[in-house]
């Protein structure tokens, strides 16, 4: 399933009326609709003049199509939203080839592999509290753990991080960084530690461990070149009131991609 925020006048388009468009990506554990469940993005006076598309990824489909141990074949998210979903939307529901693609968690690793799988496909990228780094540290076996709790087999989605380690690099940003130094990227990230939204005392260690794998990102993406805006605001936790907030705080840059010229 694929939700929709249409843009003002858009029930009146024309035939050929065109807007530009932004993806937002869910988070994992989550589905299409945590957006608007979750946040005010139907509130928002800067995208009245944007269709906005938040597609369904899967709980731990991690935006992939997925190795499947070399036969191929479905989940293939990938295949979904940019080869299925993206003609759909621009011959049936006024979207653009202005583009730019935002999300949260497993949703910001989306973003990215989008944005660098396809250059030129998205204007700009942004990535809120995402898994940027799956092959940091000992995330690997944290992201397979997941998969696995879903009932799947974590070997179904890249295959082994040591024997088919070259597959995940190509679904991992650290090692696409070359392939997006002509996309405007937006990262942030909290440190783990009891913020504005958050208990005293609260601690949270996985967004500890995705603050450290996103400055590691932050540092591959300048040296490769990419226009790279970072928002690393210290305490905060892996919670929606962030990322509604980062939202906010990413607009401007993604706004400013969408403008003709850009």
């Amino acid at each position: 399933k694929v939700r929709l925020l249409t843009p003002d006048g858009w029930s009146e388009r024309r035939k050929n009326q065109r807007w530009p468009v932004l993806y937002l990506l869910h988070g994992c554990c989550d589905s299409y609709d945590s957006w608007t469940r979750e946040t005010d993005v139907e509130d928002l006076a800067q995208l009245r003049d944007v269709l906005v598309v938040m597609p369904e990824g899967g709980p731990a489909g991690w935006y992939s199509d997925w190795w499947n141990h070399g036969k191929g074949g479905p989940p293939a998210w990938e295949t979904f939203h940019l080869g299925e979903l993206r003609p759909l939307l621009e011959h049936g529901y006024g979207a653009g080839n202005r583009r730019a693609i935002a999300g949260l968690s497993m949703g910001g690793l989306g973003a990215l592999l989008y944005a660098a799988h396809r250059p030129g496909m998205f204007r700009a990228a942004a990535s809120y509290s995402g898994v940027v780094h799956p092959l940091y540290g000992d995330f690997p076996h944290t992201l397979m753990d997941i998969v696995r709790n879903y009932g799947e087999d974590p070997l179904a989605l890249w295959g082994d991080p040591v024997a088919q380690r070259a597959i995940w690099e190509a679904h991992d940003p650290y090692y696409l960084a070359d392939r997006l130094r002509s996309t405007p990227v937006f990262l942030s990230s909290g440190d783990g530690t009891a913020g504005p939204f958050d208990p005293p005392g609260a601690h949270d260690n996985l967004e500890a461990q995705l603050s450290e794998m996103n400055h590691a990102v932050a540092d591959r993406l300048k040296v490769a070149g990419v226009r790279l805006t970072t928002d690393f605001y210290g305490p905060g936790t892996h919670h929606w009131p962030y990322w509604e907030r980062e939202l906010h705080r990413s607009l401007p840059m993604l706004l400013q991609a969408l403008r003709p010229g850009s």
